[in-house]
Protein backbone atom coordinates (compact mmCIF):
# COMPACT_ATOMS: atom_id res chain seq x y z
CA UNK A 1 0.00 0.00 0.00
CA UNK A 2 2.88 1.93 0.98
CA UNK A 3 4.84 1.37 -2.64
CA UNK A 4 1.51 2.14 -4.82
CA UNK A 5 0.95 5.59 -2.55
CA UNK A 6 4.64 6.42 -3.22
CA UNK A 7 4.32 5.66 -6.68
CA UNK A 8 1.09 7.45 -7.42
CA UNK A 9 3.16 10.73 -5.68
CA UNK A 10 6.02 10.18 -8.23
CA UNK A 11 3.73 10.48 -10.75
CA UNK A 12 2.30 13.33 -9.91
CA UNK A 13 5.11 14.84 -9.47
CA UNK A 14 6.30 13.26 -12.89
CA UNK A 15 2.96 15.14 -14.27
CA UNK A 16 3.38 18.51 -12.80
CA UNK A 17 7.41 18.61 -13.73
CA UNK A 18 6.46 17.48 -17.58
CA UNK A 19 3.66 20.35 -17.06
CA UNK A 20 5.60 23.05 -15.94
CA UNK A 21 8.62 22.04 -18.41
CA UNK A 22 6.38 22.63 -21.46
CA UNK A 23 5.31 25.62 -20.11
CA UNK A 24 9.24 27.32 -19.81
CA UNK A 25 8.46 28.34 -15.81
CA UNK A 26 11.92 26.78 -14.97
CA UNK A 27 11.35 28.44 -11.51
CA UNK A 28 8.27 26.58 -10.65
CA UNK A 29 10.39 23.21 -11.55
CA UNK A 30 13.41 24.44 -9.40
CA UNK A 31 10.91 25.60 -6.43
CA UNK A 32 9.55 21.97 -6.83
CA UNK A 33 13.20 20.71 -7.02
CA UNK A 34 14.15 22.45 -3.67
CA UNK A 35 11.08 20.74 -1.69
CA UNK A 36 11.75 17.22 -1.80
CA UNK A 37 14.96 15.14 -1.20
CA UNK A 38 17.35 14.33 -3.30
CA UNK A 39 16.42 10.56 -3.14
CA UNK A 40 13.20 11.71 -4.98
CA UNK A 41 15.45 13.59 -7.56
CA UNK A 42 16.90 11.11 -8.02
CA UNK A 43 14.07 9.08 -8.61
CA UNK A 44 12.75 11.95 -10.77
CA UNK A 45 15.45 12.19 -12.82
CA UNK A 46 16.07 8.06 -13.54
CA UNK A 47 12.19 8.48 -14.61
CA UNK A 48 12.69 11.22 -17.48
CA UNK A 49 14.51 11.56 -20.65
CA UNK A 50 17.14 12.11 -21.00
CA UNK A 51 16.41 15.84 -22.29
CA UNK A 52 14.54 16.75 -18.99
CA UNK A 53 17.64 14.73 -16.98
CA UNK A 54 19.90 17.73 -18.13
CA UNK A 55 17.73 20.06 -17.32
CA UNK A 56 16.81 18.54 -13.45
CA UNK A 57 20.45 18.46 -13.21
CA UNK A 58 21.11 21.99 -13.59
CA UNK A 59 17.93 22.94 -11.66
CA UNK A 60 19.34 21.01 -8.67
CA UNK A 61 21.22 22.74 -5.13
CA UNK A 62 25.00 22.47 -4.89
CA UNK A 63 24.80 20.16 -1.65
CA UNK A 64 22.73 17.93 -3.03
CA UNK A 65 24.41 16.61 -6.04
CA UNK A 66 26.75 14.55 -4.46
CA UNK A 67 23.65 12.25 -2.58
CA UNK A 68 21.84 12.77 -5.78
CA UNK A 69 24.87 10.37 -7.43
CA UNK A 70 24.44 8.40 -4.84
CA UNK A 71 20.94 7.09 -5.64
CA UNK A 72 21.37 7.16 -9.25
CA UNK A 73 21.40 3.86 -11.18
CA UNK A 74 24.75 2.80 -13.01
CA UNK A 75 24.25 4.00 -16.21
CA UNK A 76 22.68 7.28 -15.67
CA UNK A 77 25.00 8.33 -12.90
CA UNK A 78 28.37 7.77 -15.24
CA UNK A 79 26.62 9.85 -17.82
CA UNK A 80 26.87 13.13 -15.17
CA UNK A 81 30.28 11.95 -14.06
CA UNK A 82 31.45 11.88 -17.65
CA UNK A 83 30.44 15.40 -18.15
CA UNK A 84 32.70 16.57 -14.58
CA UNK A 85 36.10 17.26 -14.37
CA UNK A 86 38.44 15.67 -11.64
CA UNK A 87 38.16 18.48 -8.93
CA UNK A 88 34.16 18.75 -9.34
CA UNK A 89 34.11 15.46 -8.45
CA UNK A 90 36.66 15.60 -5.14
CA UNK A 91 34.20 18.10 -4.28
CA UNK A 92 30.98 16.17 -4.57
CA UNK A 93 32.65 13.51 -2.54
CA UNK A 94 33.00 15.59 1.02
CA UNK A 95 30.20 14.03 2.62
CA UNK A 96 30.50 10.39 0.42
CA UNK A 97 31.60 7.43 2.48
CA UNK A 98 34.60 5.35 1.36
CA UNK A 99 32.82 2.88 -0.05
CA UNK A 100 30.88 4.46 -1.90
CA UNK A 101 33.57 6.92 -3.31
CA UNK A 102 35.30 3.78 -4.29
CA UNK A 103 31.94 2.59 -6.18
CA UNK A 104 31.73 5.81 -8.20
CA UNK A 105 35.66 5.82 -8.92
CA UNK A 106 35.26 2.05 -10.59
CA UNK A 107 32.81 3.79 -13.23
CA UNK A 108 35.26 6.19 -14.33
CA UNK A 109 38.69 5.89 -16.58
CA UNK A 110 41.17 4.44 -14.92
CA UNK A 111 43.00 8.34 -15.88
CA UNK A 112 40.30 10.29 -13.88
CA UNK A 113 40.69 7.85 -11.25
CA UNK A 114 44.42 8.80 -10.63
CA UNK A 115 42.95 12.73 -10.68
CA UNK A 116 40.33 12.51 -8.12
CA UNK A 117 42.76 10.89 -6.22
CA UNK A 118 45.79 13.14 -6.23
CA UNK A 119 43.23 16.61 -6.05
CA UNK A 120 41.94 14.51 -2.09
CA UNK A 121 44.06 14.69 1.01
CA UNK A 122 46.18 12.17 2.46
CA UNK A 123 44.14 10.33 4.76
CA UNK A 124 41.03 10.02 2.73
CA UNK A 125 43.08 8.67 -0.38
CA UNK A 126 44.03 6.20 1.53
CA UNK A 127 40.79 5.32 3.11
CA UNK A 128 39.53 5.48 -0.67
CA UNK A 129 42.92 3.14 -2.08
CA UNK A 130 42.20 0.64 0.94
CA UNK A 131 38.99 -0.15 -0.40
CA UNK A 132 39.80 0.07 -3.76
CA UNK A 133 42.19 -2.54 -3.46
CA UNK A 134 39.33 -5.41 -3.29
CA UNK A 135 36.79 -6.30 -5.88
CA UNK A 136 33.87 -4.02 -5.98
CA UNK A 137 31.40 -7.56 -5.19
CA UNK A 138 33.38 -8.66 -2.41
CA UNK A 139 33.70 -7.49 1.29
CA UNK A 140 36.20 -5.55 0.86
CA UNK A 141 34.69 -3.53 -2.04
CA UNK A 142 31.99 -3.07 -0.05
CA UNK A 143 33.14 -2.32 3.67
CA UNK A 144 33.61 1.43 4.94
CA UNK A 145 36.57 2.34 6.74
CA UNK A 146 35.09 4.81 8.86
CA UNK A 147 35.06 2.81 12.03
CA UNK A 148 35.50 3.70 16.38
CA UNK A 149 37.80 0.85 17.38
CA UNK A 150 38.89 0.86 21.53
CA UNK A 151 40.95 -1.72 23.05
CA UNK A 152 40.43 -4.86 25.51
CA UNK A 153 41.85 -3.32 29.00
CA UNK A 154 39.95 0.26 29.72
CA UNK A 155 36.97 0.31 31.59
CA UNK A 156 33.29 1.64 29.72
CA UNK A 157 33.87 5.17 31.52
CA UNK A 158 36.56 5.22 29.52
CA UNK A 159 34.78 4.40 26.48
CA UNK A 160 32.05 6.62 27.40
CA UNK A 161 34.53 9.74 27.69
CA UNK A 162 36.22 9.29 24.15
CA UNK A 163 32.88 8.80 22.34
CA UNK A 164 31.77 12.22 23.94
CA UNK A 165 34.82 13.84 22.27
CA UNK A 166 33.17 12.84 18.89
CA UNK A 167 30.69 15.20 17.07
CA UNK A 168 29.38 12.60 15.23
CA UNK A 169 29.67 8.47 15.20
CA UNK A 170 29.65 7.03 11.69
CA UNK A 171 26.00 6.00 10.61
CA UNK A 172 24.71 2.25 11.91
CA UNK A 173 26.95 2.49 14.68
CA UNK A 174 25.46 -0.60 16.64
CA UNK A 175 28.62 -1.24 18.22
CA UNK A 176 32.62 -0.37 18.62
CA UNK A 177 34.98 -2.70 17.75
CA UNK A 178 37.67 -3.68 19.61
CA UNK A 179 41.44 -4.30 18.53
CA UNK A 180 44.76 -5.48 20.26
CA UNK A 181 47.79 -3.04 19.81
CA UNK A 182 48.00 -5.11 16.11
CA UNK A 183 44.87 -3.98 15.08
CA UNK A 184 43.40 -7.10 15.11
CA UNK A 185 39.60 -7.68 15.79
CA UNK A 186 38.81 -9.11 19.10
CA UNK A 187 35.34 -8.94 19.24
CA UNK A 188 32.52 -6.65 19.66
CA UNK A 189 30.84 -4.20 22.33
CA UNK A 190 27.55 -3.56 21.47
CA UNK A 191 25.95 0.61 22.26
CA UNK A 192 23.08 -1.27 24.31
CA UNK A 193 25.92 -3.70 26.47
CA UNK A 194 27.86 0.20 26.64
CA UNK A 195 24.85 2.06 27.71
CA UNK A 196 23.73 -0.67 30.78
CA UNK A 197 27.01 -1.82 31.97
CA UNK A 198 28.43 -0.47 34.94
CA UNK A 199 31.08 2.04 33.95
CA UNK A 200 34.04 0.25 36.31
CA UNK A 201 33.92 -2.84 34.05
CA UNK A 202 36.59 -3.16 31.46
CA UNK A 203 35.79 -3.63 27.70
CA UNK A 204 37.42 -6.90 27.83
CA UNK A 205 34.77 -8.21 30.49
CA UNK A 206 31.51 -6.18 28.61
CA UNK A 207 32.99 -7.96 25.11
CA UNK A 208 31.19 -9.81 22.17
CA UNK A 209 33.63 -12.36 20.89
CA UNK A 210 30.94 -14.75 19.47
CA UNK A 211 30.38 -12.44 16.49
CA UNK A 212 33.34 -13.92 13.46
CA UNK A 213 34.74 -11.08 11.59
CA UNK A 214 34.47 -11.43 7.73
CA UNK A 215 37.37 -11.68 5.53
CA UNK A 216 38.06 -8.93 3.00
CA UNK A 217 37.61 -11.39 0.04
CA UNK A 218 34.31 -12.70 0.96
CA UNK A 219 31.68 -12.73 -1.84
CA UNK A 220 28.72 -10.39 -2.00
CA UNK A 221 26.99 -12.43 -2.05
CA UNK A 222 27.87 -14.82 1.21
CA UNK A 223 28.19 -11.11 3.10
CA UNK A 224 24.13 -11.04 2.46
CA UNK A 225 23.16 -14.26 3.75
CA UNK A 226 25.40 -13.78 6.62
CA UNK A 227 23.73 -10.66 7.66
CA UNK A 228 20.27 -12.39 6.95
CA UNK A 229 21.11 -15.48 8.40
CA UNK A 230 22.73 -13.47 12.04
CA UNK A 231 20.12 -10.42 11.55
CA UNK A 232 23.22 -7.87 11.69
CA UNK A 233 23.51 -4.25 11.20
CA UNK A 234 27.07 -4.08 10.89
CA UNK A 235 29.89 -6.21 10.59
CA UNK A 236 33.55 -5.92 11.12
CA UNK A 237 35.96 -6.80 7.45
CA UNK A 238 39.61 -7.97 8.18
CA UNK A 239 42.46 -9.25 6.47
CA UNK A 240 43.55 -12.76 6.14
CA UNK A 241 45.94 -12.12 9.48
CA UNK A 242 43.08 -10.74 11.01
CA UNK A 243 43.73 -6.95 10.62
CA UNK A 244 40.35 -5.10 11.02
CA UNK A 245 40.04 -3.28 7.53
CA UNK A 246 36.65 -1.69 8.12
CA UNK A 247 32.60 -2.56 9.09
CA UNK A 248 30.19 -3.28 6.11
CA UNK A 249 26.76 -1.89 6.97
CA UNK A 250 22.46 -3.32 6.31
CA UNK A 251 22.49 -0.63 3.66
CA UNK A 252 25.13 -1.19 1.88
CA UNK A 253 23.88 -5.41 1.82
CA UNK A 254 20.24 -3.90 1.17
CA UNK A 255 21.87 -2.88 -1.85
CA UNK A 256 23.70 -6.08 -3.02
CA UNK A 257 20.32 -7.89 -2.55
CA UNK A 258 18.25 -5.41 -4.78
CA UNK A 259 21.16 -5.38 -7.19
CA UNK A 260 21.26 -9.11 -7.22
CA UNK A 261 17.34 -8.91 -7.86
CA UNK A 262 17.74 -7.02 -10.52
CA UNK A 263 20.48 -9.27 -11.79
CA UNK A 264 18.74 -12.35 -12.05
CA UNK A 265 15.31 -10.67 -13.85
CA UNK A 266 17.29 -8.81 -16.42
CA UNK A 267 19.99 -11.24 -17.07
CA UNK A 268 17.33 -13.89 -17.95
CA UNK A 269 16.81 -12.05 -21.39
CA UNK A 270 20.05 -10.50 -21.57
CA UNK A 271 20.17 -7.28 -20.05
CA UNK A 272 22.48 -5.45 -17.47
CA UNK A 273 20.82 -4.84 -13.88
CA UNK A 274 21.58 -1.19 -14.98
CA UNK A 275 19.53 -0.92 -18.11
CA UNK A 276 18.55 2.87 -18.38
CA UNK A 277 14.81 2.34 -18.62
CA UNK A 278 14.98 5.83 -20.88
CA UNK A 279 18.38 5.21 -22.35
CA UNK A 280 18.27 6.82 -26.31
CA UNK A 281 17.11 4.11 -28.70
CA UNK A 282 20.46 3.12 -30.56
CA UNK A 283 22.48 2.40 -27.33
CA UNK A 284 19.85 0.29 -25.93
CA UNK A 285 19.16 -1.34 -29.85
CA UNK A 286 22.97 -2.06 -29.71
CA UNK A 287 22.86 -3.89 -25.96
CA UNK A 288 20.00 -6.03 -27.02
CA UNK A 289 21.40 -6.80 -30.84
CA UNK A 290 23.78 -9.31 -29.46
CA UNK A 291 21.10 -11.50 -27.27
CA UNK A 292 18.91 -11.21 -30.12
CA UNK A 293 21.54 -12.75 -32.63
CA UNK A 294 22.22 -15.46 -29.95
CA UNK A 295 18.88 -16.65 -29.81
CA UNK A 296 17.91 -16.43 -33.46
CA UNK A 297 21.43 -18.80 -34.00
CA UNK A 298 19.89 -21.77 -31.40
CA UNK A 299 16.56 -20.98 -32.91
CA UNK A 300 18.28 -21.69 -36.60
CA UNK A 301 19.81 -25.15 -34.80
CA UNK A 302 16.05 -25.98 -33.28
CA UNK A 303 14.98 -25.24 -37.25
CA UNK A 304 17.10 -27.00 -38.76
CA UNK A 305 16.63 -30.06 -36.67
CA UNK A 306 12.55 -30.09 -37.87
CA UNK A 307 13.91 -29.17 -41.20
CA UNK A 308 15.57 -33.45 -41.01
CA UNK A 309 11.83 -34.40 -40.39
CA UNK A 310 10.18 -32.70 -43.37
CA UNK A 311 9.35 -35.66 -45.40
CA UNK A 312 7.50 -37.38 -41.87
CA UNK A 313 5.49 -33.84 -41.24
CA UNK A 314 4.15 -33.80 -44.95
CA UNK A 315 3.59 -37.31 -44.18
CA UNK A 316 1.63 -36.48 -40.86
CA UNK A 317 0.33 -33.01 -40.80
CA UNK A 318 -0.24 -33.47 -36.50
CA UNK A 319 2.88 -34.13 -35.82
CA UNK A 320 3.37 -30.10 -36.95
CA UNK A 321 0.40 -29.18 -34.93
CA UNK A 322 1.73 -31.31 -31.47
CA UNK A 323 5.04 -31.01 -31.77
CA UNK A 324 5.62 -27.45 -30.19
CA UNK A 325 3.65 -29.16 -27.17
CA UNK A 326 6.55 -31.59 -26.57
CA UNK A 327 9.19 -28.69 -26.35
CA UNK A 328 7.45 -26.02 -24.94
CA UNK A 329 6.44 -28.74 -22.06
CA UNK A 330 10.54 -29.58 -21.51
CA UNK A 331 11.45 -25.82 -21.33
CA UNK A 332 8.82 -24.77 -18.88
CA UNK A 333 10.29 -28.47 -16.80
CA UNK A 334 13.83 -27.15 -16.98
CA UNK A 335 13.35 -23.66 -16.21
CA UNK A 336 12.12 -24.53 -13.34
CA UNK A 337 15.02 -27.17 -12.13
CA UNK A 338 16.97 -24.57 -13.37
CA UNK A 339 15.73 -21.33 -11.50
CA UNK A 340 15.54 -23.62 -8.10
CA UNK A 341 19.34 -24.23 -8.83
CA UNK A 342 20.25 -20.82 -9.22
CA UNK A 343 18.83 -20.12 -6.29
CA UNK A 344 20.03 -22.51 -3.92
CA UNK A 345 23.37 -21.38 -5.08
CA UNK A 346 22.70 -17.49 -4.65
CA UNK A 347 21.04 -18.47 -1.05
CA UNK A 348 24.20 -21.00 -0.31
CA UNK A 349 22.47 -24.10 0.12
CA UNK A 350 23.26 -25.89 -2.60
CA UNK A 351 27.16 -26.88 -2.57
CA UNK A 352 29.56 -29.99 -4.08
CA UNK A 353 28.68 -31.87 -0.66
CA UNK A 354 24.88 -31.57 -1.86
CA UNK A 355 24.85 -31.12 -5.32
CA UNK A 356 23.73 -35.28 -6.47
CA UNK A 357 21.69 -35.36 -4.07
CA UNK A 358 19.80 -32.27 -5.76
CA UNK A 359 20.45 -33.47 -9.38
CA UNK A 360 18.82 -36.86 -7.90
CA UNK A 361 15.94 -35.43 -6.43
CA UNK A 362 14.98 -33.15 -9.54
CA UNK A 363 15.52 -36.48 -11.95
CA UNK A 364 12.82 -38.12 -9.40
CA UNK A 365 10.62 -34.70 -10.10
CA UNK A 366 10.70 -34.63 -14.02
CA UNK A 367 10.11 -38.80 -13.79
CA UNK A 368 6.65 -38.17 -11.85
CA UNK A 369 5.85 -35.07 -13.50
CA UNK A 370 6.95 -36.48 -16.82
CA UNK A 371 4.50 -40.08 -16.46
CA UNK A 372 1.92 -37.96 -15.58
CA UNK A 373 1.52 -35.14 -18.30
CA UNK A 374 2.39 -38.00 -21.04
CA UNK A 375 -0.77 -40.29 -19.98
CA UNK A 376 -2.44 -36.49 -20.29
CA UNK A 377 -1.04 -35.22 -23.53
CA UNK A 378 -1.63 -39.06 -24.73
CA UNK A 379 -4.61 -39.13 -24.53
CA UNK A 380 -6.13 -35.64 -25.40
CA UNK A 381 -3.29 -36.37 -28.84
CA UNK A 382 -5.31 -39.52 -29.39
CA UNK A 383 -8.68 -38.25 -28.90
CA UNK A 384 -7.74 -35.18 -31.11
CA UNK A 385 -6.55 -36.55 -33.92
CA UNK A 386 -8.23 -40.10 -33.49
CA UNK A 387 -5.41 -42.07 -33.93
CA UNK A 388 -3.60 -44.33 -31.27
CA UNK A 389 -0.10 -44.05 -32.27
CA UNK A 390 -0.03 -40.37 -32.16
CA UNK A 391 -0.90 -40.87 -28.88
CA UNK A 392 1.49 -42.94 -27.92
CA UNK A 393 4.36 -41.17 -29.66
CA UNK A 394 3.63 -37.75 -28.06
CA UNK A 395 3.48 -39.64 -24.87
CA UNK A 396 6.73 -41.23 -25.21
CA UNK A 397 8.08 -37.83 -26.41
CA UNK A 398 6.76 -36.11 -23.92
CA UNK A 399 8.35 -38.24 -21.10
CA UNK A 400 12.07 -38.24 -22.34
CA UNK A 401 12.13 -34.59 -23.16
CA UNK A 402 11.05 -34.06 -19.59
CA UNK A 403 13.44 -36.38 -17.74
CA UNK A 404 16.15 -34.55 -20.18
CA UNK A 405 14.63 -30.95 -19.15
CA UNK A 406 15.63 -32.08 -15.03
CA UNK A 407 18.82 -33.54 -15.81
CA UNK A 408 20.05 -30.41 -18.13
CA UNK A 409 17.96 -27.76 -15.75
CA UNK A 410 20.24 -29.09 -12.59
CA UNK A 411 23.31 -29.83 -14.60
CA UNK A 412 24.10 -26.28 -16.45
CA UNK A 413 24.00 -23.95 -13.31
CA UNK A 414 26.83 -26.57 -11.73
CA UNK A 415 28.51 -26.99 -14.96
CA UNK A 416 28.56 -23.36 -15.62
CA UNK A 417 29.75 -22.16 -12.30
CA UNK A 418 32.85 -24.60 -12.79
CA UNK A 419 33.78 -22.59 -15.54
CA UNK A 420 32.80 -19.03 -13.76
CA UNK A 421 29.92 -18.95 -15.84
CA UNK A 422 27.07 -16.94 -14.52
CA UNK A 423 24.35 -19.01 -14.95
CA UNK A 424 21.84 -16.84 -14.46
CA UNK A 425 22.77 -15.23 -18.20
CA UNK A 426 24.00 -18.19 -20.41
CA UNK A 427 21.73 -20.79 -18.60
CA UNK A 428 18.40 -19.84 -20.16
CA UNK A 429 19.24 -20.10 -23.54
CA UNK A 430 21.69 -23.15 -23.37
CA UNK A 431 18.59 -24.65 -21.44
CA UNK A 432 15.75 -23.68 -24.44
CA UNK A 433 17.79 -24.68 -27.01
CA UNK A 434 18.61 -28.28 -26.00
CA UNK A 435 14.58 -29.36 -24.75
CA UNK A 436 13.46 -27.40 -27.91
CA UNK A 437 16.45 -30.12 -29.80
CA UNK A 438 15.44 -32.98 -27.27
CA UNK A 439 11.68 -32.33 -27.86
CA UNK A 440 11.97 -32.17 -31.40
CA UNK A 441 14.49 -35.23 -31.89
CA UNK A 442 12.29 -37.80 -29.66
CA UNK A 443 8.96 -36.85 -31.00
CA UNK A 444 9.61 -36.76 -34.61
CA UNK A 445 12.37 -39.23 -34.80
CA UNK A 446 9.97 -41.87 -33.11
CA UNK A 447 7.10 -40.46 -35.71
CA UNK A 448 9.92 -41.44 -38.79
CA UNK A 449 10.71 -44.53 -36.80
CA UNK A 450 6.94 -46.10 -36.46
CA UNK A 451 5.88 -44.08 -39.80
CA UNK A 452 8.00 -45.49 -42.33
CA UNK A 453 7.94 -49.09 -41.02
Amino acid sequence: MVTTARAQESQEQLQILNDALQSGTLVQVRHMLAGISPVDIAHLIESSPPHVRSILWKLTEKEDEGEILQNLGEDVRASFLSEMKPNELAALFTDFEADDIADVLQELPNAVTQKVLQSMDTQNRQRIEEVLNFPEDTAGGLMNTDTITVRPNITLDVVLRYLRRHQTLPEMTDALLVVNRRDRYVGILPITKLLTTDPSVTVREAMDTTLEAIKATTTANEVANLFERLDLISAPVVDDNGRLLGRITVDDVVDVIREEADHSIMSTVGLDEFEDTFAPVLKSSRRRATWLGINLLTALLASSIIGLFQQTIQQVVALAVLMPIVASMGGIAGTQSLTLIIRGYALGQIGNANAKWVIAREFGVGMINGLLWALVVGIIASIWFNETLIGYLIAVAMFINLLIAAAVGTSIPIILRKFNIDPAIAGGVLLTTITDVAGFLSFLGLATLFYRM
